[in-house]
């Protein structure tokens, strides 16, 4: 007898083994099979393990009403003695049982270990700050405000970018432009204009152009940088410059500057700071642009809430920080009830005159209760993760394991995880994306999506609007949430003793949507789009003063 994992077969024989009535061959074939095939050991240890605590707490599967399940739906606590014969079997069985726990303990001990390591093996040397009708140049993905920059090439080919190095220097970039990062205290520029302010703790930062090396001596200066000139503007303090065959080093001091042209010895000249104006105003224009998308965002939300398939909408524009109850703002507001806070923290959100929800400690949470049975659900929220502490960090998790609920999470190694919970005993499934959230990615907003459909069988995640993961669902509709919560979760029925029932949620919040539908990719690109903290950037076709910002 050969087993293949999925298939009816591999149910069959597990189902056996923890019923105790597995045959001769079904043991060897299961046995065969864990040995060769890593996902069948995953899916096995989680079936026992499951198993095992539906032995022990048969509440574990109370009916949505609270009424117990009935007895002959309860997996045994205890079988009859076999016979000898089966005596044998059983022993075997459980030796092969011993060796899986054995080997897919330590098989998860190493993806931990080796997740932990990559996490702090970043290499990153500076970070995104504000952008303003950044558009980058093709064939790389744009990185987002907040994102960590490893050491490479950034290219910009129209509108403003700021890079703030970890040794405290920032660079503003005007496209076109082209900046290579070497370390958190070097850049290298072929081409484009910048403005840098260097603070006492980066002194020595240096900037490497094709007609001269710069390296700050504590000040703000400018650069524009063309293929074959360099002009070197001093606004604050000292800079030294040499030019790559010069003999010598040179001081210039504020209100100088220097010019550099092909092989020619430089010359001096003053400084122009009206040159770098579009430059300056960085901050006030990044400013006035987060004000436009927070106003379009609320546009946006209020006609969200017209869609008849959104159950729960928390926007988290909370008037009054001081009241408890969070307002479900979608107009099935009459069915589904506003959720409780309880114990989280106000703190500003993706904009900032906008609110979002903080989760810092083991009892803060969300209550909230959604009645129905559904065909497909849909889950977006905008969250901030400070850190993952817990092997399980919940996102949304539905109380206990009632049939046709779900658990939304985010595991210790970046997967984001979803539980479907079938009807009857051992009918679940765990679905896990592949790691996708990084050391880096921490303190910023993202957009994370779950669909779960079942007309078409399948659960896709997403991203900030980009499908990351999809895979086929095994359990069948109608799906159900019921009492429920945001960041934490009720172990209803569960030994007081597992550490795994620690899962609340180390971030903040400042959306959520519920739909009773399976939103199409567009439909959740859309919601990332009108969300994001800075605005989608801007066509080329869309803008004939390219690399010319208007002032």
């Amino acid at each position: 007898m050969n087993l293949a994992f999925p298939s009816r077969d591999f149910d069959d024989a597990v189902a056996a083994v923890c019923h105790g009535t597995a045959s001769d061959e079904q043991a060897r074939a299961l046995n065969d099979l864990l040995r060769r095939d890593p996902a069948a050991r995953d899916e096995y240890i989680l079936r026992v393990e499951l198993h095992a605590r539906l032995a022990s707490e048969p509440d574990l599967y109370a009916s949505g009403q609270g009424r117990m399940a009935s007895q002959e739906n309860i997996l045994p606590l205890v079988t009859p003695p076999p016979p000898a014969g089966r005596r044998k079997r059983a022993w075997l069985i459980a030796l092969a049982a011993c060796v899986t726990f054995l080997a897919v303990g330590w098989r998860l001990l190493q993806v931990l270990d080796s997740g932990k390591r990559k996490g702090t093996r970043s290499q990153a040397v500076a970070m995104l700050g504000r952008v303003v009708d950044a558009e980058w140049s093709p064939g790389s993905t744009p990185p987002s405000p907040g994102a960590a920059l490893e050491p490479g090439s950034l290219r910009l080919k129209s509108g403003l970018a700021q890079i703030v190095f970890y040794s405290g220097a920032r660079i503003v970039i005007e496209g076109p432009a082209e900046l290579h990062l070497i370390s958190a205290g070097e850049v290298s520029c072929p081409a484009g204009r910048l403005t840098a302010d260097v603070p006492p703790q980066a002194h020595g930062f240096q900037v490497n152009t094709p007609q001269m090396k710069v390296t700050d001596l504590g000040t703000a200066f400018g650069l524009d940088v063309k293929p074959r000139r360099t002009e070197l503007h001093v606004f604050k303090g000292i800079v030294e410059f040499q030019p790559p065959a010069g003999p010598a080093k040179q001081e210039l001091r504020e209100g100088a500057g220097a010019v550099a042209e092909n092989s020619l010895p430089p010359k001096l000249i003053s400084a122009d700071p009206s040159a770098f104006a579009s430059l300056f105003k960085l901050r006030l224009r990044s400013s006035a642009a987060e004000v436009l998308q927070h106003e379009q965002w609320r546009a946006a939300s209020r006609r969200l809430d017209d869609d008849p398939s959104l159950l729960l909408h928390f926007d988290f524009e909370q008037l009054d920080p001081a009241d408890w109850l969070l307002p479900n703002t979608s107009s099935r507001q009459k069915s589904v009830p506003d959720g409780t806070i309880v114990g989280c923290q106000w703190v500003e959100g993706r904009w900032p005159d906008k609110r979002a929800l903080e989760f810092r400690g083991v009892s803060d949470r969300v209550r909230v209760s959604v009645p129905g049975s559904f065909d497909a659900i849909t889950l977006a929220a905008w969250v901030r993760v400070q850190g993952l502490d817990r092997q399980f960090n919940s996102l949304f998790m539905c109380d206990g394991f009632a049939p046709g609920t779900m658990h939304w999470l985010i595991r210790n190694d970046g997967v984001l995880g979803l539980t479907a919970i079938g009807s009857g005993p051992g009918n679940f499934q765990i679905l896990a994306s592949p790691p996708v959230l990084s050391l880096d990615q921490f303190g910023t907003w993202l957009h994370l999506a779950v669909v779960v459909d079942g007309k078409t069988k399948r659960v896709v995640e997403y991203v900030n609007g980009t499908l990351v993961s999809e895979k086929a669902l095994k359990v069948a509709p109608p799906y159900r949430i019921g009492a429920a919560e945001l960041g934490n979760w009720n172990a209803s029925g569960f030994p007081g003793n597992d550490p795994s029932l620690i899962r609340n949620f180390s971030g903040a919040m400042d959306e959520l949507c519920l739909f009773s539908r399976a939103l199409e990719q567009t439909e959740v690109r859309a919601l990332y789009s009108v969300g994001k903290p800075q605005p989608e950037a801007v066509a080329l076709e869309r803008n004939e003063t390219h690399g010319k910002p208007t002032e």
